[in-house]
Parts: C-alpha cells; structure tokens; sequence
C-alpha cells in the first residue's frame, strides 16, 4: 500500500519524506528538486511489539510497515501539463492515498512559489488540479455510459453517479466529500478518481508556533477545510521533525521531553496513515518472532492466515484468539487460557486490531 507525499515546492514535503524513511532524498530550496518520485518503505511505530519483545525473548521482532513516495511539488496548471503535471498526476494515481503537507510558517530565507504564505491557496492550488484531472475522467466516462444505455438501461445508476460527481466537482469541491451508498461506492472505486482517495493533511509550523500549534490560525484554517472533506490534520515542525530523526531513542525521548511532546509527529503521521489505508494489524508472538502483520480491517481468519502463508489459509481449521489487552492482563499465555480469555473462532471470525492468533491448519 503506498501513500504518497505531495505539496507546493518548498513546503517541506521532501525534508518531512527524508525524517520519515531517512532514505536521504535530495532536499534543496528550489522547485521541482524533486522530479522522480523518492519511494521508502518505513515500519509502523506498535508499542504492543515491544511489550511482546519483553515477554517472549524472541530472535528477533518484525514490525508491519508500510510505503510512503516523495511525488514532485506542483504548480497551477498540472492538469494541463504545467511544471512536471503530467508526471505528478500519473505518480498521486498509482497511490492509495494522500499525505498533503501544507506550509504554515514564514521563513525570508526560503522562497514560496507563489510569494506569501496562504495555506488554503496553496492547498486549493494541489486539490483543484486533481479536480480538473478528475472532471476530465469523469466526462470521458459520462460520454462512453450515455452510448451504452441506448443497449443497456443499467447504465442509468452509472451516469446517475456520475452526474453527482461532476456536480460536486465543478463546485470545485473533491469528491471524497460525498456521500456514497454502498453501490455507489463500487462504481466509484472502479473509476479511479484522485479526489475519492483518502487524505491527511500535514501542518507544517515553525519551531516557535509547535508548543501551541492547536491554536495557530494557520493551522485552525487547515482543520476547518479538512473537515468539509472528512480529512484529519496533523501540525508538526518538519525541521524538528529531521532532527529527532537522526537521535538515538534515549535522546529522542529527552528531546521530546523538553519539547512538551508524548511521541513525534512523525509516529503519528505514520500510524495514521496506516489507519487512513484502511489497514490494521493482527500479531503473532514466540520465541522465534514477535511479528505485526498487516490486513484490511473486516478480513476474515481464513484470508489474515494467508497472510502468513497460503498453505495455512487453504487448510484453515480454526484460530486460537487472544486480545492483546488480556493477555498483558494475566501476564503469560498459560494464564489467559486458565482464565477462558483465549477463544477459539472460525472461518467467519472477523479480525480486530491486536488479536494475537496461532492458526491451527492441515493441509
């Protein structure tokens, strides 16, 4: 699953890329730095790994992870092939979603592509290119739907849907603010629109606005438009952010202190991003590996077994289940299955973040 980084030029997208997957991708303060996507593949911070790490002494320990692409800053105009458009467009497609960053500081010495800061031009700038990029799709598939309802009168809910979208659209809203029924969604999906595609809005702020980020009026500027769109915002200080990056965890976590901070902004971009994908994990534990693996929130135990291997999906036969907060609770495996806390599900057991399965199969 990809997530991909997108922004203005010199609005810290790149450094925030660099702190994230410390992959080195070239950051320097002038457009288009960025031309072929950067790609890093980083783990998800899972503070349950490290408890299980302690009580089962494992080999070693494997984190879910997922995949984030640095894509080239974009001008007005993408749509129509301005700057690197085309080339920024065809990269956000092959994404499963956004992670927009937003500048919302003044800094003289680092020019901004249009000037001034204004984070709802700029984020209006990126949103209405994919808007023009989406309404072209979409009048190309109204066109194609109209020739085949003359055959065929299911393609009736087709344009109907369609329709509303275009309507949405050329209100210059995207079209994740819709709502959708379940059947809508399904032709949705098939359409590929960048504006359906989920989206996390990262504030980027200075040094001096972190400790009272919430209420900087750039920021609560962002959070009001993102909340028209369903979306979530995150404020962080991307310099910050490179910094803590490059410290070990013992000074990681005094710089935190000292910083007034639980965690970086950074763990949350990365846990949320899992959760935006739609992802969670469930998590096997031993002593040859405390491992975090990675789903679709709603699979089913057959199809997380398979996830392992396909042999143990093809020969399910059931799935011994723990939540994770029992057995901290009772402290060992032995207990939480004295107490009845271990379960044993089926084929048609829904999985839920933190269960800790050993899957019992024959093939």
């Amino acid at each position: 699953m990809k997530l991909g980084i997108v922004g203005l030029p010199n609005v810290g997208k790149s450094t925030l890329f660099n702190s994230i997957t410390k992959a080195g991708a070239e950051c320097a303060n002038y457009p288009f730095c960025t031309i072929e996507p950067n790609v890093g593949v980083v783990p998800v911070p899972d503070e349950r790994l490290d408890v299980l790490t302690k009580m089962y002494h494992p080999q070693k320990t494997t984190h879910a992870v997922i995949e984030f692409v640095d894509i080239a800053g974009l001008v007005k105009g993408a749509s129509r092939g301005e700057g690197l458009g085309n080339k920024f467009l065809s990269h956000i497609r092959e994404t499963d979603a956004i992670c927009e960053v937003v500048r919302c500081f003044e800094d003289s010495n680092i020019v901004h592509v249009d000037g001034s800061i204004d984070p709802i031009r700029d984020i209006e700038t990126i949103n209405l290119e994919l808007i023009f990029a989406d309404i072209e799709t979409v009048n190309k598939r109204l066109e194609k739907a109209k020739k085949n309802l003359k055959a065929d009168k299911k393609y009736q809910e087709e344009i109907d849907v369609l329709e509303k979208i275009k309507d949405t659209l050329e209100k210059g809203i995207s079209a994740r603010a819709i709502d959708f029924n379940e059947e809508e969604q399904t032709l949705v999906k098939d359409m590929f629109l960048l504006t359906t595609k989920p989206i996390l809005y990262i504030a980027n702020v200075s040094e001096n606005q972190l400790s009272n980020a919430e209420n900087d009026l750039n920021v609560k500027k962002v959070k009001e438009y993102a909340e028209k769109e369903k979306a979530e915002v995150i404020p962080l200080c991307v310099k910050v952010e490179e910094e803590l990056s490059g410290l070990d965890d013992n000074d990681k976590k005094e710089m935190l202190d000292m910083l007034g901070l639980e965690e970086s902004g950074l763990d949350k971009v990365i846990k949320k991003s899992y959760d935006l994908l739609g992802l969670m994990s469930f998590l096997t534990a031993g002593e040859p590996e405390v491992r975090a693996w990675t789903i679709k929130k709603g699979t089913k135990a057959p199809q997380a077994a398979g996830k392992i291997h396909s042999d143990i999906e093809r020969g399910f036969i059931k799935a011994e289940v723990v939540s994770f907060k029992d057995l901290i609770e009772q402290g060992s495996m032995a207990s939480a299955k004295e107490k009845g806390l271990v379960r044993s599900e089926g084929k048609e057991y829904v999985m839920q973040d933190g269960d800790i399965v050993l899957f019992k199969f024959n093939v």
